[in-house]
């Protein structure tokens, strides 16, 4: 048994086709179902039901082939923890980014990576919470950059700063005539929501005392530059990121839509990494979050000296 043949199963397992599964390990469909049906016969028992539609593993094969993860990542870990022994920022960090971060931070960042850390590859993966936590848990992911606090005693977390929410106007809107909006203005708007499973959209029910989706009418949108768009031909408003909000961040700079602040204390959300326990290149993690905190956007509070830590208390 060798890990090669567990890189297989695996594959196989999350493609459920041998064609596909093929391509991702880039070697061909024979070579990767004789290395199969070598393992079955090594192990004795099979591990996937086949027909011409689909293939899904047996009980057992279910069993091994959490096993195979483990040990897959395990792997990888040693391979990480040598490389780290050397140089803590030289090597690949598989990161994932919640999209209400990603397209208004990381581009802001990558030239101060490749600056400084010239030997980190860093590869991104944009997805929701839920499915980046998973991802993380499974090893398919080393690091996150999302909204804190994330459950979980087996997640180290690093804040990293704190980023205030905004109200997006259509121009010409009657709160528009205010310079700071109060929280309790928008109760009787209609406030435009992202669809469920981005934590933004908890965050910004609770803000405006919403209540949950299936008391109220709403239009729900993929993306913030989708509520952008809603907001810009007068649908209603919307809450977004301080970052999402910085003129050119976004696709509309006509005048179209308006931003205004909160009235102080302005609603927040804490921005930070996020990794497994026990992690063996915690500290390639750290120096990516100090980097991050000295190369913040004037819009971003950084958390850096005010003593905050976390858990907070």
């Amino acid at each position: 048994m060798t890990l090669q043949e567990l890189r297989y199963l695996v594959a196989l397992a999350d493609k459920g086709h041998f064609l596909r599964a093929a391509e991702t390990c880039n070697v061909g469909q024979p070579t990767l179902s004789t290395q199969l049906k070598k393992l079955e016969d090594y192990l004795g028992v099979t591990l996937f039901e086949r027909n011409k539609h689909h293939m899904r593993p047996t009980p057992i094969g279910v069993q091994i082939i959490e096993c195979a993860r483990t040990i897959l990542t395990l792997a990888d870990e040693i391979r990480e923890l040598a490389s780290s022994n050397q140089d803590p920022m030289n090597g690949p960090l598989r990161l994932g980014v919640i999209p209400t971060i990603g397209p208004y931070l990381i581009p802001h960042l990558l030239p101060a990576i490749r600056s400084s850390f010239a030997n980190l590859h860093l590869y991104l993966r944009e997805d929701l919470t839920s499915n980046l936590l998973e991802r993380l848990r499974h090893g398919s992911l080393d690091a996150l950059l999302l909204a804190l606090p994330v459950r979980g005693d087996d997640i180290e977390m690093m804040p990293l700063f704190r980023e205030a929410f905004v109200v997006a106007l259509p121009k010409g809107h009657a709160l528009t005539r205010q310079k700071h909006i109060n929280e309790t203005a928008l109760c009787g708007e209609n406030v435009l929501l992202l669809e469920e499973g981005h934590c933004m959209r908890d965050q910004a029910l609770a803000i405006c005392g919403a209540t949950s989706s299936d008391q109220r009418e709403e239009l729900k949108a993929t993306s913030i530059e989708t509520l952008r768009q809603m907001v810009a031909a007068g649908v209603g408003c919307t809450l977004l990121p301080r970052l999402a909000a910085i003129p050119g961040a976004g696709s509309i700079d006509n005048g179209m839509v308006e931003i205004r602040s909160f009235e102080a204390p302005e609603p927040m959300r804490t921005i930070g990494l996020a990794w497994r326990h026990g992690y063996p290149r915690e500290a390639t993690i750290r120096g990516l979050g100090e980097l991050i905190e000295n190369n913040l956007p004037s819009a971003a509070g950084c958390l850096r000296g005010t003593g905050m830590h976390w858990p907070p208390g």
